[in-house]
């Protein structure tokens, strides 16, 4: 008989690890089952108005550039014509061409003028709001009422005839609330484009920023810092640099769902079923 001639493989720790692992103990029982497990909490959102989100730090970005493009629409006039200026998200590589050369170019090596470039830098926390106590089981959260729905409606019918009418309560935890610091930087042709880009600017300045269908935030602008250029054997560059500081919130799409952003809180938190027995069904007044 042939020797078996396959070299056996060794386990990787992880595979140790899984062997030793047991679904449960006899003694103490499954861990995965709780008793305090109340079915009744568990609500569907079908067909609800209102559904579970969350908010990221991109929808701050979001909201920047949605202000930019569609409320400040900052444009210049050249040669007679109205033109719109362009707004792009500074990545680290445009971000560092325009710092090295002072302009940007687009993918075909020509100068871009006008535009307006912006970019994240910082992300701080802040603490003097507000804080949800703990964050892998949120305690400080809100209750909110939803007044009427389509199974919540007050009418004369329900009146007369004593029909309660199903209420419907959320629980919002409370956001950790956040300072995001933008850096922005405007490139023109001309002092007077520029001046007029700066203008609604800093009219648009301690205003809530982004999409009222969706998320808005307060942005403040405290400066700008104008600068004029002409090198030799380059472009005339008229710029200005500033920073915008929005006061923000984030609610992440974390592990931790059971309290993240909303959770539904039904007006009927238990139902008690009992039992009696009779002796007689057709005299059921007098065995009770």
């Amino acid at each position: 008989m042939a020797k078996n001639s396959r070299t056996p493989i060794p386990k990787t720790q992880r595979e140790l690890s899984i062997e030793q692992h047991t679904a449960y103990s006899s003694e103490v029982g499954n861990p995965n089952t709780s008793n305090d497990l109340n079915r009744g909490n568990q609500i569907s959102f079908n067909g609800d108005s209102t559904k579970p989100f969350s908010i990221g730090i991109q929808d701050i970005d979001e909201a920047v550039f949605y202000y930019f493009k569609n409320v400040i629409k900052p444009f210049v006039l050249q040669n007679g014509e109205r033109i719109e200026v362009p707004i792009i998200y500074g990545s680290p590589e445009k971000w560092a061409s325009f710092q090295k050369s002072g302009y940007f170019r687009d993918s075909q090596g020509r100068i871009m003028m006008p535009i307006i470039m912006f970019k994240r830098d910082n992300v701080e926390k802040v603490r003097s709001i507000a804080n949800k106590l703990d964050a892998n089981n949120p305690h400080n959260i809100s209750i909110v009422k939803k007044s009427y729905s389509s199974k919540n409606a007050y009418d004369n019918f329900s009146v007369l005839n004593n029909v309660r009418p199903q209420k419907v309560n959320y629980a919002v935890v409370v956001p950790d609330y956040i300072t995001v610091t933008y850096s922005c930087a405007i490139n023109t042709y001309y002092m007077d484009q520029l001046n007029k880009i700066v203008e609604a600017i800093e009219y648009a300045s301690d205003s809530y920023w982004g999409d009222p269908a969706r998320f808005q935030f307060r942005a403040m602008i405290d400066s700008f810092a104008i600068k004029a250029e002409l090198a030799d054997k380059e472009e005339r560059t008229v710029s200005s640099t500033f920073n915008i500081k929005m006061n923000g919130y984030i609610i992440p799409d974390v592990i931790q769902k059971d309290m993240t952003a909303l959770k539904k809180i039904p007006d009927v938190v238990k139902v008690v079923v009992s039992e009696q027995v009779v002796n007689n069904i057709n005299n059921t007044n007098n065995n009770q």
